[in-house]
């Protein structure tokens, strides 16, 4: 099984995931044999920059990933996943190598569309182009996607003491 995760840094198994796929810098692509980790490797984002619908989850495709895992991702990526045949999963965070193994042991499944997608008033599927071009609104989500981590990170410590 491939497993293709978004990541802001380009540090392997340590890489930082990335809060939305389509708009990070890096991909770390691991490659399972049941749950024994067999390779690991870092690609850029060929569309980092600026990309159109659709443009991002092809080229998950064409890495033979199985499943994607992102922090967050909009409906028509989600779509566009599940015409693949490929699992994605939303809700992930830390480190690629935390989220994986959240992943292998059922904690972290399904996808849902970010609440970009949502604010809009499109649901599943915002109008073409028009998350791309809302900077506040991905950096809006953003900073309530690490809030919503910040406040799980704490619980754990909460947990331990």
């Amino acid at each position: 099984m491939r497993i293709a995760v978004s990541a802001d840094t380009k540090n392997g198994l340590d890489s930082v995931i990335s809060s939305h796929f389509g708009r990070c810098p890096y991909f770390v692509l691991v490659d399972l044999d049941d749950r024994d980790v067999k390779e690991v490797r870092e690609v850029d984002n060929p569309y980092y920059g600026s990309h159109q619908v659709g443009q991002v989850p092809a080229f998950i495709n064409s890495l033979d990933a199985n499943v994607m895992l992102a922090g967050g991702m909009g409906g028509r990526a989600i779509t566009f996943f599940q015409q693949f045949g490929i699992e994605g999963v939303t809700g992930a965070y830390g480190t690629v190598r935390q989220s994986v193994e959240r992943y292998l042991d059922g904690q972290l499944k399904g996808a849902a569309p970010c609440g970009q997608s949502q604010e809009h008033g499109y649901g599943d599927l915002p109008a073409k182009g028009e998350y791309e071009k809302d900077e506040v609104g991905r950096l809006a989500e953003e900073a309530e996607m690490l809030r919503r981590q910040l406040q799980e990170v704490e619980s754990q410590l909460g947990q331990i003491s």
